[in-house]
C-alpha cells in the first residue's frame, strides 16, 4: 500500500471549522472542509495520531478507493476489484455502513448488502470459509459513501465513534456527546484559560462531561488514550510498532500533565441521583484528584476557587421542547444570570442552549455567539464576559412601540375608583389590603415587561381589597387584559398559576414567545411572589377530556379557602387546578341556599360545590362524576372540612345515572363539559346536542319547590327555546361573576330553572 492516504474525518454538523484547525495541527495535509467532515492527505503515523488525539472527530476513515458507478453492478465490481486479502483474513468478521443514494440505489441497506457480497465473494475460499457479519465488534468496519455518482470506499480506523471515550458509562436524561462538549470548551477559550491556570466550573454539570473533557484538555491527556479496541486493531495493514510508539508518547504526556498541580475544577448538580454517576465517570477517566462534584442548586451557585482565582463558568442548561417547558425554564435562566452577576464578577462564561431567547433573559449580553447542532437541534453558544459593561438594563423599542406603551402606561397610572369604607359586624372599619410590594429590579425588565408589571400591580391593588373583604385567597388577577399578553394569571394564596392562551396563527411565534418571556419576568416582581411559586401552562383548544388528562405527576396539593370552606388545588399535574375560580359566586349561592336540602352535583369534578353545600347545612349531598381520580380528590375536600358521613360520591356516566335514579333532590347543580368521549361512557356527550335530554332527566329528579342551576362555558352555546315552554327559565349569568371575572363576561353562562 501507499505511504500516503486520503483521510475523511467525520464530525457533528457545525464542528467542521474547529476540526480542520485541530486536524492540521495533528499533521493532516491538503485539508479541505466539507459538511460534517474534513478531508485531507496523511501518512499512517498521522492517521494514528488523529485517532488518538482528535477531540472533535467522530470517525477517521482511510479511503481505499474512489470509483464512478452508474448502478448496483458497478458498485459490486468496484468493491470486488480490491484485493481484500491485504486487509482481513477469510474467516474474519465484517461490518458495512453505507450512506448516500442515487445511481439506482435508494436504499442504504441494499447498498450495504452489495458491498458485503462483493467482499465475501472475493475472500471465500475453496473450502467454503468466508467472512461473517458482526455489527458490534467486527474485525473490519467498511464504509461506502455515494456522492453524485462517485463511490468512496473507506476503512474505518476508529471502530466505534471517537466521541465514546470510555469513561461515560452513566449519563443523564439529555446527554451532551463528548466531542461536542470538547468543541464548546475550545470555542469558549478553555485551552487559553487553562494554560493561564484558570478555574473551570459547571453549575449544572449532570454527569460531568464538560468537567472531564476540560480536565483532559488541561492535563494534556489524549481523549482516547484508554480505548482498547480500534477499527485497525485486527486490520492486516496495521503497524503495531508505530501505534505503540505514539501511544507511549501520549501516555508520557498525560503522566506529565497529571503530575502538575491540578487546576480548580468543580461541578454542581441539583439532582442527587446524578451525583454518584458523575463521580463514577470522573473516576473512570482517572481524574478524581482534579475534579470534585457536589449537590447544589443554580440559585445558590457560587464558585470559590483559591486566592480569588478567575476562570470559566460553562453549562448546558435545559431548554425544553415545548413552549410551556421553555416558559417554566425562564426563571432558571434568570437565576443563572443573577448568580453570574453576583458571584462570578470578572469570570468568563459559556452558555450552550437550544433556546437563545431564554439565554437573552439572563440579563447579561454575550460578546460572541457560535452556532452548533446538538443532534438535529440547532443551538447557540453564548460567550459572556461577566462585568458590568455587559449587564442588560433595558431594551430598545421602535417609536410605534414607545407611543403605544406611553398610552398604556397613562391608563395604568390613572387613579383607581375610590372604595367605599367597609365595616365588620362589630362596627369596626375593615383595614384595606396593604399595597403590593414595589417592583424589584425594574431596570432589568424590558419596557414591555415593565408595562405588563404596571398592569398587574394595578389589578392587584383593585382586586386585593375585594378578595380580603370577601375572605377569598384565590382569584384571577389578569385575564388577557392586554391583547399582546394573552394569558390568564390566577393567585392561589401564595402561588401564581399562569395559563398562556395559544397565539393566533397570524402572530409571529417568536414575538409571542418574547412577550411571554417578558410577562414571566414581570410576574414575580409585580405580585411579590417568589419565582419558584410560579406555575406556567399553555392552554389550547382541547378535544374530549384532554383538559382533564394528567400533565405532570408531582401529586402536590395546596390548601386554599373561600367563604369559610377549605379546598385542595393541584397547580402542576393537570391543565385545570381542581377549582374553577369563575364559579365562586355559584358556589357561594349554593352554600347560602343549601340549608336542610338534598343537594345533587352532576359532573361534579372535585365536588367543590358539594363541599360548599355541606358547609351551608345541606341535609345530604350526592356528587356524580366518571373520574375516580376526581372523586378521590372530592373525598379529600370533604375530609379537609370535617364532612364525610352524609355525602355520597357516585362514579358513573351522568345520563345513565339519572336514567337509573329514583331519588329526589331539592337543589341541583349541573356544570357539564362541552364535549366528552370517555371510555367509561357509551357514546359521546355534546352539551349543545344533549343538554335538553340532560335537563329533562334532571328536572324529573327535582322535588316540588326545588331549584336547578345549569351552567357551561361553551362560548357558542344556545339554550333550546322549547325548554322555557316546560320550565321557568331565568338566565343569571351576570349574577354569577365576581369582580375578578368582570372583564371576561363570556367565561360562562348560567341559568336558574324551576318547575312551572
Amino acid at each position: 500500500m501507499s505511504d500516503r492516504f486520503e483521510l475523511f474525518l467525520t464530525c457533528p454538523k457545525g464542528l467542521e471549522g474547529l476540526l480542520i484547525e485541530e486536524a492540521v495541527g495533528l499533521g493532516l495535509e491538503e485539508a479541505r472542509e466539507h459538511t460534517s467532515a474534513v478531508r485531507g492527505m496523511a501518512d499512517m503515523e498521522t492517521a494514528y495520531r488523529l485517532c488518538l488525539w482528535s477531540r472533535l472527530a467522530n470517525r477517521v476513515l482511510l479511503v481505499l478507493k474512489r470509483f464512478p458507478m452508474k448502478d448496483a453492478e458497478d458498485l459490486y465490481h468496484g468493491v470486488l476489484d480490491i484485493d481484500w486479502a491485504d486487509h482481513m483474513v477469510p474467516d474474519g468478521s465484517l461490518a458495512v455502513e453505507f450512506s448516500g443514494h442515487g445511481s439506482g440505489i435508494d436504499n442504504t441497506h441494499f447498498g450495504a448488502l452489495k458491498v458485503k457480497d462483493a467482499i465475501v465473494d472475493k475472500l471465500r475460499t475453496p473450502t467454503g470459509e468466508r467472512p461473517s457479519i458482526d455489527k458490534i465488534n467486527p474485525d473490519l468496519r467498511i464504509h461506502l459513501r455515494l456522492d453524485r455518482g462517485e463511490a468512496i470506499l473507506s476503512l474505518d480506523l476508529s471502530g466505534h465513534s471517537l466521541h465514546q471515550r470510555g469513561y461515560r458509562l452513566q449519563q443523564g436524561a439529555a446527554p451532551l456527546k463528548e466531542n461536542l462538549a470538547a468543541a464548546i470548551l475550545i470555542r469558549a477559550g478553555w485551552p487559553r484559560i487553562a494554560a493561564e491556570g484558570g478555574a473551570l466550573t459547571d453549575p449544572m454539570c449532570g454527569v460531568g462531561t464538560f468537567l472531564v473533557e476540560g480536565a483532559m484538555i488541561a492535563a494534556d491527556m489524549a481523549p482516547n488514550l484508554n480505548r482498547e479496541l480500534w477499527g485497525f486493531t485486527t486490520w492486516l495493514g496495521h503497524v503495531p510498532a508505530l501505534w505503540k510508539k505514539l501511544h507511549t508518547e501520549a501516555s508520557e504526556r498525560a503522566a506529565i500533565g497529571m503530575n502538575k498541580p491540578p487546576l480548580w475544577i468543580r461541578g454542581y448538580e441539583a439532582d442527587p441521583r446524578l451525583i454518584q454517576p458523575a463521580r463514577n465517570n470522573i473516576e473512570r477517566a482517572g481524574l478524581s484528584h482534579w475534579i470534585k462534584v457536589y449537590q447544589g442548586e443554580v440559585g445558590t451557585f457560587e464558585p470559590r476557587p483559591d486566592q480569588n482565582q478567575k476562570g470559566l463558568v460553562i453549562c448546558n442548561p435545559p431548554y425544553g421542547e415545548r413552549l410551556g417547558d421553555e416558559a417554566s425554564l425562564l426563571y432558571l435562566y434568570q437565576n443563572l444570570g443573577e448568580r453570574l452577576r453576583q458571584a462570578c464578577m470578572g469570570w468568563e462564561a459559556a452558555v450552550f442552549t437550544g433556546a437563545p431567547d431564554l439565554g437573552k433573559r439572563m440579563g447579561i449580553r454575550s460578546h460572541k455567539q457560535y452556532s452548533f447542532w446538538n443532534g438535529a437541534l440547532p443551538c447557540k453558544l453564548l460567550l459572556i464576559k461577566v462585568n458590568p459593561d455587559q449587564f442588560v438594563t433595558g431594551e430598545r423599542r421602535t417609536p410605534e412601540q414607545r407611543q403605544a406603551e406611553r398610552e398604556q402606561a397613562a391608563y395604568d397610572q390613572a387613579p383607581t375608583e375610590p372604595q367605599e369604607r367597609q365595616y365588620n359586624k362589630n362596627g369596626n372599619p375593615i383595614k384595606p389590603a396593604p399595597a403590593p410590594a414595589p417592583v424589584v429590579e425594574q431596570a432589568r425588565l424590558s419596557e414591555g415587561g415593565q408595562m405588563f408589571a404596571n398592569r398587574l400591580q394595578k389589578n392587584l391593588k383593585q382586586l386585593g381589597k375585594w378578595a380580603k373583604r370577601e375572605g377569598v385567597d384565590c382569584y384571577r388577577v389578569y385575564d388577557a387584559d392586554m391583547p399582546e399578553y394573552s394569558m390568564a394569571i390566577d393567585l392561589y394564596h401564595d402561588w401564581v398559576h399562569v395559563q398562556e392562551y395559544a397565539a393566533p396563527k397570524s402572530i409571529d411565534p417568536e414575538k409571542a414567545s418574547a412577550r411571554m418571556f417578558d410577562a414571566l419576568a414581570a410576574i414575580p416582581q409585580a405580585l411579590n411572589i417568589d419565582k419558584s411559586r410560579v406555575v406556567v401552562k399553555r392552554r389550547e383548544r382541547q378535544s374530549g377530556t384532554k383538559q382533564y388528562e394528567r400533565q405532570s405527576a408531582q401529586g402536590k396539593f395546596t390548601e386554599v379557602s373561600e367563604g369559610g370552606v377549605k379546598l385542595l388545588v393541584n397547580l402542576t399535574d393537570y391543565l385545570d387546578t381542581g377549582l374553577f375560580l369563575d364559579h365562586r359566586p355559584m358556589r357561594m349561592r349554593i352554600q347560602k341556599e343549601a340549608a336542610g336540602k338534598r343537594f345533587l352535583n352532576l359532573y361534579c369534578y372535585t365536588a367543590t360545590a358539594s363541599v360548599h353545600a355541606a358547609k351551608g347545612g345541606a341535609r345530604t349531598t350526592t356528587s356524580v362524576d366518571l373520574s375516580k381520580t376526581y372523586l378521590d380528590w372530592a373525598r379529600r375536600n370533604f375530609s379537609l372540612n370535617g364532612f364525610s358521613d352524609k355525602n355520597r360520591l357516585e362514579q358513573g356516566d351522568v345520563i345513565a345515572w339519572l336514567e337509573a335514579s329514583r331519588d329526589e333532590f331539592d337543589l341541583i347543580f349541573i356544570d357539564p363539559p362541552t364535549f366528552s368521549n370517555s371510555k367509561r361512557m357509551e357514546g359521546i356527550f355534546d352539551v349543545q346536542r344533549d343538554h335538553v335530554q340532560l335537563l329533562d332527566l334532571a328536572m324529573a329528579r327535582l322535588a316540588p319547590g326545588g331549584v336547578l342551576y345549569f351552567s357551561n362555558n361553551f362560548r357558542k352555546f344556545v339554550l333550546e327555546d322549547n325548554l322555557s315552554e316546560r320550565y321557568a327559565v331565568e338566565e343569571i349569568s351576570d349574577k354569577t361573576l365576581d369582580p375578578d371575572f368582570a372583564r371576561n363576561a363570556k367565561i360562562h353562562r348560567a341559568w336558574k330553572i324551576t318547575a312551572r
